[in-house]
């Protein structure tokens, strides 16, 4: 049986130019998790972690803090089924 997640995260707040998504990418690295990350039209970021739980929830704990230069209002999270994603990307 697999232990393996999928989480959608929406971080609200000072997100978009202050290396967010570059630190996103760095953190899912250390943790293992694939994935993407990506701005959004109205100032939010948009996440989506897949991997073990342990280290999906670990990234969603990162976001509510993120990169040093951030200041985050509000993380929201939609679990999924994973979908298979493999490796971590930044989008634009």
């Amino acid at each position: 049986m697999s232990d393996k997640v999928r989480a959608r995260v929406f971080v609200s707040g000072h997100v978009q130019g202050v290396y967010y998504r570059a630190s996103t990418r760095e953190a899912a690295a250390e943790n293992g998790v694939d994935g993407w990350v990506k701005n959004l039209d109205d100032g939010r970021v948009e996440a989506v972690f897949e991997g073990d739980r342990p280290a999906v929830e670990a990234m969603i704990e990162w976001c509510r803090t993120g990169s040093p230069r951030a200041r985050v209002d509000g993380v929201d999270v939609e679990y999924g089924d994973p979908t298979g994603v493999d490796g971590f990307e930044v989008r634009r």
